[in-house]
């Protein structure tokens, strides 16, 4: 290893020299060590790494990832938790539930039920939660907000620098499913949200999976489908699913532009309960008329709710990240950025209990 780079919550980027097995491997690689599996890398280290995401060329990060300090194992330490995630894998991890019977929250997670009417916002893409996050403190800046990471994506918390950039802004983040890394970690996406609402005592969560959609161009090919599932979950426990809609004008794709077909088929076909989707007020032409046109089918069984948008530029303006989707920022997809800060916004109205301004169509 050459030299260490950026350090965040749970990961640590490294520069690596690789040994050339062909001439047309590169000198050195950025690489993404996670310390509480691999250990802390120092300079000089031998390091095991796995490039296949390199060479496929994949966007997310652009990492190789690190898979072992073959000369400086980690010590043996004893864990608390018995729940492994990323199961049967090289790298799996012991963690602690935070309902299983050493958790200092079982006897609170035991006897919970319900989500007391918690407004949950269910986007597709990671890259929706500094945006709906904007949205909900605009109108409610002092609002418990927590994070619960579905396991479609990137499964480490750590691998997002997002998160990270936003941990003083939430209330926590729960991971659930194979992923790992949060403050509380759940077996699955119901022990997960009742976890953020009676541990992290949240007024609203917000849910998607980790950076790194995967998706094949097909109708069910796509891991956001569970964008849908996490709407029954929430339903079933009493909460209020928010929906984030994936609308853009700009994604070069035609499946993506409007009101793109992961919405459409996880609130439209997976989606079995019902939940407020939320259309900003003052998208433009042709666009708001390609997504309501897009929604109307949805009306049967889903809420379609206009909610205004004043201010909310600027809120998105001031997020302590950068806002990216699909390589994109705010200024050239801002229509998808301003729905995710809409949802938010409409989800701040639901926890407060005020008497909604937005119109329903």
């Amino acid at each position: 290893m050459e030299r260490l780079g950026r350090g965040w919550h749970g990961a640590q980027e490294i520069t690596v020299a690789l040994v050339a097995r062909t001439p047309d491997d590169p000198a050195t690689v950025r690489a993404l060590a996670y310390p509480d599996l691999v250990g802390q890398p120092e300079v000089g280290d031998q390091v095991l790494l796995n490039t296949n995401a390199l060479a496929l060329g994949l966007g997310t990060g652009g990492y190789a990832m690190v898979v072992a300090l073959p000369g400086r194992l980690p010590e043996d330490t004893p864990v608390p938790g018995h729940i492994v995630k990323a199961r049967y894998s090289p790298l799996q991890t012991i963690r602690l539930a935070a309902d299983e019977e050493a958790s200092p929250h079982r006897d609170v997670l035991a006897a919970a039920q319900d989500l007391d009417g918690m407004p949950v916002v269910v986007a597709d893409l990671h890259s929706a939660l500094p945006a709906i996050l904007a949205g909900i403190h605009a109108d409610a800046p002092h609002a418990r907000v927590a994070y619960l990471l579905t396991d479609g994506g990137a499964l480490a918390a750590g691998f997002s620098r997002t998160l990270d950039a936003l941990r003083d802004r939430l209330a926590g983040t729960v991971s659930t499913g194979q992923a790992w890394g949060g403050d509380l970690e759940a077996v699955n996406v119901h022990t997960g949200l009742l976890a953020a609402r009676h541990v992290l005592r949240a007024d609203i969560t917000i849910l998607s999976q980790g950076p790194g959609n995967l998706g094949t161009g097909t109708t069910w090919g796509f891991s956001g489908v569970a964008a849908g599932e996490a709407v029954n979950a929430t339903a079933t426990l009493g909460g209020r699913p928010v929906g984030a809609l994936r609308i853009s004008d700009a994604d070069p794709r035609p499946r993506h532009r409007g009101v793109s077909h992961h919405s459409l088929t996880a609130f439209g076909r997976v989606a079995l309960a019902p939940a407020d989707l939320v259309v900003p007020a003052e998208l433009s032409e042709p666009l708001a008329a390609d997504v309501a046109r897009a929604l109307a089918p949805l009306a049967a069984r889903h809420r379609i709710v206009t909610v205004s948008t004043t201010g909310l530029d600027e809120a998105l303006r001031a997020t302590p990240v950068k806002l990216s989707t699909m390589g994109r920022d705010l200024d050239n997809d801002h229509a998808y950025f301003l729905t995710c800060a809409a949802a938010g916004r409409h989800a701040a109205a639901l926890a407060e209990g005020r008497a909604p301004s937005h119109r329903l169509a």
